[in-house]
């Protein structure tokens, strides 16, 4: 079967199907893990600052406020779709932090080879490979982004 075949037929509902619902999916998985994870972070705030403060973070209660805020609010943008790539790059850098730090040996040792634990299961290089994922391909057609900021059709076929 050749490329061209897949782009005709039930093939052809399928894949457009797939197209608008996984970046809806994966939005919705990572957005919902982060908005949790924010959650947490500013329920159990005095924990949080006192846990990066032994990962050596700078400023720990600033970065625990900061981070927790980003991972909530970042959370729910990325669900609904609202400046996606933004929130994805955003949330990226924190989860290259969270590796480097708080996950580094489980990390290496799944790079390696030399634990039990595979890459997928350093939940941080997870949801990195998914944010990367958003912010390179963006929210996908059933998101606020597409909804309030692409030009109307009218708009597009009349050209500039």
């Amino acid at each position: 079967m050749d490329r061209s075949s897949l782009a005709r037929g039930p093939w052809k509902a399928l894949v457009g199907f797939l197209q608008a619902v996984a970046p809806l999916l994966v939005r919705l998985v990572i957005g919902y893990g982060f908005v949790q994870a924010g959650w947490g972070k500013w329920q159990n705030f005095d924990r949080t600052a006192a846990f990066f403060g032994d990962l050596g973070i700078p400023a720990p209660a600033a970065n625990a406020a900061f981070i927790a805020t980003l991972e909530l609010v970042g959370g729910a943008c990325l669900a609904i779709g609202l400046g996606t790539r933004v929130a994805a790059l955003l949330l990226s850098a924190t989860m290259v932090v969270a590796i480097l730090t708080a996950e580094r040996q489980a990390f290496l040792d799944a790079l390696s080879g030399r634990g039990e634990q595979s890459l997928t299961d350093v939940v941080p290089f997870a949801y990195l490979m998914f944010l990367m994922l958003l912010a390179a391909f963006g929210a996908g057609p059933l998101s606020v982004d597409r909804f309030a900021f692409s030009k109307a059709p009218a708009a597009r076929a009349s050209g500039p």
